[in-house]
């Protein structure tokens, strides 16, 4: 599969001129960028094919990866990455005559996903494929993303990111394999004498079709090549003829509209009616087809259906693809006509589901009526499953109606996604030890009661690969040179040995000064992008995640005004000089979590332009936080910060990025943050706040008063004031301020003090160049842990059932 410089540099030439019409020197950026991706996509067809001939010979049983988000970032230097020819296509590229950063900066990135649960999606499937697992991921081809986010006036603005006309080069589309997904209707039953049982016809539905977009995947140091499979939505037909002719030309090509919105826009808008109805939509658009395939792919090949769970596993990544269960059952039930304990001892062996969650509103639940109005079939059958799981918990178990309740899949006309995910799968993980354990305790404590020998632990890991060799090459290099190879490439947890040179004056300072380098480029990037100059010799503290008040961006905030109001107070104080840099989106119907955008975005105008303190604190909102700005950022961090109320965040995988980078972290007891403790000792992490336990008792013990807190404290008065009456740009945030006194409900207040003096002692800790670098170096090297190797080997062996290389 290897291809010479020279022979890269023929096919891309080859490329542009067969599909551009064009010579390398003249051509442009996005027309070569075209032509080299184009030129690696044939690579791995062919690496496909000879994989797909070897599964076949080999009989493996397949994962299937379902996940409503695949955030793949950009893929020409990954992919030249793990195929082991990025030299030698950057070295085509200059004899080309162009640079070969330019190209790769060419690609947008890929609009599939949003945070850590569509980037930990690609980072799996990135070590399923190097670890020769036969998988596939799923998921829909959103042409549009999620959006683009632009600050205008401090506030978010969301605008569409048409990443797909470009980055469909990717794509290989499969119309011959495409499925049709009905929706709508109503289901007419009737009993077949010759069948011998009950046949339920769909009338009066409205057909999608659903095309399959392939993605080959390639792996690391391997021939094996993987498919991401994306769905795209078309109308069975393009135009209605008829209407098109008596001149209703809106109403003529409607229904094709009304299909290729199934795929434009990640997580559209649900505080309405027609918002939930699309996100089912999508859904149901998903998993329906995936299963089809799945099943007709089967069929084919074994001319049965009753060893279909000895060859497949479908794993649902959090609850979005849960409909992929009543899925199943109606193909074996109404196609295949298997009885219903037959279909459900397949499916019920079939389903693995993670849990990314244990906040109430994200484990999805959905209004009876839609179900029964946008898919009529498969709400019978959902019906089916909870009436018969609840009367074994009634009439088998024994149990009563408070735990019936918990339990059921539908009650009080809701239909619960996390409960039929846990009723029918063989196996239920969370993705932290922490995260677990409150799954098992208290999330699905009835369920695990029932069946625990179906509850795992699988901690989350990131593609180290990419996360710290390729974003990161000077300091792969140092790795390499302490260690004496880079085994650690497919090895991740021989980074251990490096704590062999914890005390290594040499090695900590080349550490140093690698990261001043990446600093200095980061700092070059703020000042082109968004017109701040910030100071490389100081702190590089970093929060850059998904904006949601659990997350507690808002108590980074309150720390940073503190600290203003210490240097308005004594601009002679001795401060440790930092650069705050925040980088988040927003759900664009989420008013908190905008608002507070909008607060940060207020307090860096008037920090950034106060003379009395300037070069002593920096504040910057990094606009449109993607992969390729993490890219560019994690290397060049310091300190991460990991401040969610301990108890809700499931995991974090941004820590361990931060982690496999250098910078320590600042956090809660919460997550993978406990794991990361106890790989690095309590001395190189910078711990503060509630543990978990303690959260729980306070908030729900009803005796939590943050007003009390309030009056108690004048500094964190004085902070909370200061935030109501807003800053020199004449915002007010008054709701904010109440928000805090009033409820408090993610606790940032009876954390803040906490905050503060671990914050303290980061900045005495940095002041010691030699100690800190020292702690960056045992955090690198126990990073290992945390590599998406480790957690993939986990699920092949203990939950997937599957042999990796």
């Amino acid at each position: 599969m290897l291809k010479t410089q020279q022979e890269l540099e023929q096919d891309i030439v080859g490329k542009l001129r067969r599909h551009f019409g064009r010579e390398a020197n003249t051509a442009s950026k996005e027309q070569i960028f075209k032509a080299c991706a184009l030129t690696l996509r044939d690579l791995m067809s062919a690496g496909l094919l000879k994989t797909r001939e070897q599964d076949v010979r080999q009989d493996k049983r397949q994962v299937h990866y379902l996940s409503l988000e695949f955030l793949l970032g950009r893929s020409l230097a990954k992919n030249a990455y793990n195929l082991g020819v990025l030299e030698e296509l950057s070295g085509a590229l200059r004899a080309l005559g162009v640079d070969p950063e330019d190209i790769f900066e060419a690609e947008p990135d890929a609009g599939l996903g949003n945070g850590g649960l569509g980037r930990l999606a690609a980072c799996y499937l990135d070590s399923m494929t190097t670890l020769g697992i036969p998988s596939t991921g799923y998921s829909i081809c959103y042409h549009l993303g999620i959006f683009r986010q632009k600050i205008v006036d401090g506030a978010q603005v969301e605008l569409p990111d048409p990443w797909f006309e470009t980055g469909d080069v990717w794509l290989l589309p499969r119309m011959d394999e495409a499925e049709t997904v009905l929706f709508g209707g109503y289901i007419e039953e009737a009993w077949d004498e010759k069948k011998g049982r009950m046949v339920y016809n769909h009338k009066d539905y409205t057909s999608v079709l659903a095309v399959p977009m392939d993605m080959p995947v390639a792996g690391f140091d391997t021939d094996h090549i993987n498919t991401l499979r994306l769905w795209d939505a078309k109308s069975p037909t393009a135009i209605d003829m008829t209407l098109f002719s008596r001149g209703e030309y809106l109403r003529a090509i409607e229904q094709n509209a009304m299909a290729e919105v199934i795929c434009k826009i990640l997580y559209p808008e649900d505080n309405h009616f027609e918002g939930k109805l699309l996100r089912l939509r999508q859904q149901y658009f998903f998993v329906s087809a995936t299963v089809q395939s799945i099943v007709r792919a089967h069929r084919a090949r074994y001319g049965t259906l009753k060893n279909f769970h000895l060859k497949h596993v479908i794993h649902i990544n959090d609850t979005h693809p849960a409909l992929a269960i009543p899925e199943l059952m109606r193909l074996f039930l109404d196609e295949e006509g298997m009885s219903w304990e037959e279909a459900w001892r397949i499916v019920s062996r079939t389903v693995a589901y993670t849990n990314h969650t244990v906040l109430s509103e994200a484990l999805e639940c959905w209004p009876q009526n839609l179900f029964e109005m946008l898919l009529p079939r498969i709400w019978k059958i959902l019906c089916e499953i909870n009436d018969r799981y609840c009367r074994v918990l009634r009439e088998e178990r024994h149990y009563d109606y408070d735990r019936v309740r918990d339990m059921a899949i539908i009650w009080d006309g809701v239909v619960r996604m996390a409960n039929l995910c846990v009723c029918a799968s063989f196996s239920i993980n969370g993705v932290s030890a922490l995260h677990s354990e409150i799954l098992q305790k208290d999330i699905f404590r009835y369920s695990f009661e029932l069946k625990p020998d179906t509850f795992y632990n699988v901690t989350n890991g990131v593609d180290h690969r990419r996360w710290l060799a390729q974003v990161n090459p000077a300091l792969h290099g140092l790795i390499r040179e302490l260690l004496g190879s880079d085994g650690y490439l497919s090895r991740p947890n021989d980074l251990r040995r490096l704590r062999d040179f914890s005390a290594d004056a040499s090695a900590l300072e080349k550490l140093e000064d690698i990261k001043r380098k990446n600093k200095l480029h980061m700092a070059q990037y703020i000042a082109d992008t968004a017109g701040v100059t910030v100071d490389p010799d100081s702190l590089f503290d970093v929060q850059v995640k998904r904006l949601h008040e659990y997350k507690r961006q808002l108590l980074n905030v309150m720390h940073i005004i503190w600290l203003y109001n210490h240097l308005r107070d004594n601009p002679k104080l001795d401060l440790q000089p930092r650069t705050f840099l925040f980088g988040a989106k927003a759900a664009s119907g989420y008013y908190m979590a905008k608002r507070i955008i909008r607060l940060i975005g207020s307090l860096a105008r008037q920090i950034n332009s106060d003379p009395l303190v300037k070069g002593r604190i920096k504040v910057v909102f990094l606009e449109n936080y993607r992969v390729s700005l993490a890219e560019l950022l994690m290397p060049a961090a310091e300190l991460s910060e990991q401040i969610s109320t301990a108890g809700k965040e499931a995991s974090g995988t941004g820590n361990m990025k931060f982690m496999f980078n250098g910078a320590l972290t600042v956090g809660t007891l919460d997550g993978a943050n406990v794991e990361m403790t106890e790989a690095v000792g309590e001395e190189n992490i910078f711990l503060f706040g509630l543990n978990a336990e303690e959260a729980f008792a306070l908030s729900r013990g009803g005796g939590y008063s943050p007003m009390q807190i309030y009056n108690q404290n004048p500094e964190l008065a004085r902070v909370i004031d200061r935030i109501g009456r807003g800053f020199d740009d004449g915002v007010e945030y008054g709701d904010i301020s109440s928000s805090l006194i009033l409820h408090d409900t993610y606790l940032l207040l009876a954390d803040f003090k906490s905050y503060c003096d671990a914050q303290e002692r980061v900045s005495r800790t940095y002041r010691d160049k030699a100690a800190w670098n020292e702690k960056s170096l045992i955090n690198i090297a126990e990073a290992g842990r945390f590599a998406a190797d480790r957690s993939i080997s986990q699920y092949a062996r203990y939950i997937w059932g599957v042999e990796t290389k």
